[in-house]
């Protein structure tokens, strides 16, 4: 039996509501040995008084010692066990730009990066290039072409953009060809299994012919392919749960990750904090689940701006009172994976969690941060339980056994 299956078995009727805010990113290091984390530093004081009265604990998205995707970090705090459900970061972003996929495309997640004369990489993101300048870059990689298959190249946001491949035969079974890191170039795809080999040679021809159209560009002058998947299939979030389920997030790839497990979209009213939290507030009487996602505090951690990470959980605090003002039922606080400023990157570091209901223990701790979370109530647990304790919370499962 699965966990969806068992939870269906114990699943009873209820009105209540539960929101699940997603800090992307949000745990941190100190930049020193003796000093703070991001969310530590940051002047939170309606955190902190929710915190007083939450349980808090923390999460591992994939398990200890792995560093999380944003794809599995998000699906495992929706409740599917990422390892389960494996999902390519190429489908999650056409699917964030509602591309029609059809069941047998391969879509790829691309960057727009900078290379030096020796095509070495001296920026993964190409600058951080503006949303309208990928869309003119994607038109210009419209002209190439490959055999046997069609091409599709759209622009997603800044220096994303999603290739889909159509056609007979594809595998997604391909390396990336992202290094991860400066100072060398990017790589060729390969095949994982056999079958691969044409679809990697298919790759490698369109980044050859990418190359050429993109090399007079600046900073945009070369690109890199990631997250090669199909569309899989996976059951809705409303079957698992019995729930209403609504998300509210301005980037494309996370309003991909919801359409993905059949939440519905809600435009949000604006890209702030105050703006994603007046939308929830519009919306409050049509759904029971609201997944909210900040993106802010990521990408700060992987520009290494520690302190505009705090900026941004600084902003979603004051922000916080529009949303404890329409008193839910359950409000899951916490994060897909932790992106240390101090690292640049994704890093393994458990995930700070926060959890109120009425019916929650209170921690009465000081704040909102890595250290309370580590003496929290709730320890450290896997993220892909976080739905059964929301569940439990807001009286939406009955008792198990005799």
């Amino acid at each position: 039996m699965s966990g969806f299956e068992f939870l269906r078995g114990l699943r009873t009727e209820a009105t209540t509501k539960i929101v699940l805010m997603v800090l992307d990113g949000i745990g941190g290091l100190p930049q020193t040995p003796d000093g703070k984390t991001e969310l530590e530093t940051a002047a939170t004081p309606n955190l902190d008084a929710l915190a007083a009265r939450s349980s808090l604990g923390l999460t591992d998205p994939i398990g200890p010692g792995i560093t999380p995707g944003s794809g599995p970090g998000h699906l495992a705090l929706f409740g599917y066990d990422p390892l389960q459900y494996v999902i390519g970061r190429g489908v999650l972003e056409a699917l964030g730009i509602a591309f029609p996929l059809e069941d047998h495309d391969l879509a790829a997640r691309g960057n727009f990066c900078t290379v030096d004369a020796a095509g070495n990489l001296l920026d993964r993101r190409a600058g951080r290039i503006p949303t309208t300048e990928c869309a003119r870059l994607c038109a210009m990689l419209r002209q190439i072409t490959l055999p046997g298959v069609q091409v599709f190249v759209e622009p997603v946001q800044d220096y994303r953009f999603v290739l889909v491949l159509r056609g007979a035969g594809l595998s997604s079974d391909l390396s990336e060809t992202d290094p991860q890191r400066l100072g060398v170039p990017p790589l060729p795809a390969h095949p994982l299994a056999p079958e691969a080999a044409p679809t990697a040679d298919l790759i490698n021809e369109f980044v050859a012919q990418a190359q050429v159209i993109l090399a007079g560009q600046h900073p945009a002058n070369m690109l890199m392919l990631r997250g090669f998947s199909r569309h899989p299939q996976i059951p809705s979030f409303a079957q698992a749960y019995g729930l209403r389920p609504a998300a509210i997030a301005v980037y494309p790839m996370y309003r991909g990750l919801a359409r993905l497990v059949g939440m519905d979209l809600v435009e949000p009213l604006g890209k702030t904090p105050a703006d994603e939290f007046a939308t929830l507030a519009a919306g409050w009487q049509d759904h029971d689940f609201f997944y909210v996602h900040i993106k802010g505090t990521d990408s700060a951690g992987e520009d290494g701006d520690f302190a505009r990470k705090v900026s941004v959980v600084e902003e979603v605090d004051r922000a916080l009172p529009a949303l404890l003002a329409l008193n839910p039922d359950v409000l899951m606080i916490g994060g897909d994976h932790s992106t240390p400023a101090v690292l640049k990157a994704h890093s393994w570091h458990p995930v700070p969690f926060l959890l109120y209901s009425r019916t929650c223990r209170p921690d009465a701790a000081a704040g909102f941060g890595e250290r309370a979370c580590a003496q929290g109530s709730l320890g450290r647990f896997p993220a892909c339980l976080a739905m059964t304790l929301a569940l439990a919370h807001a009286g939406r499962l009955t008792k198990f056994g005799a």
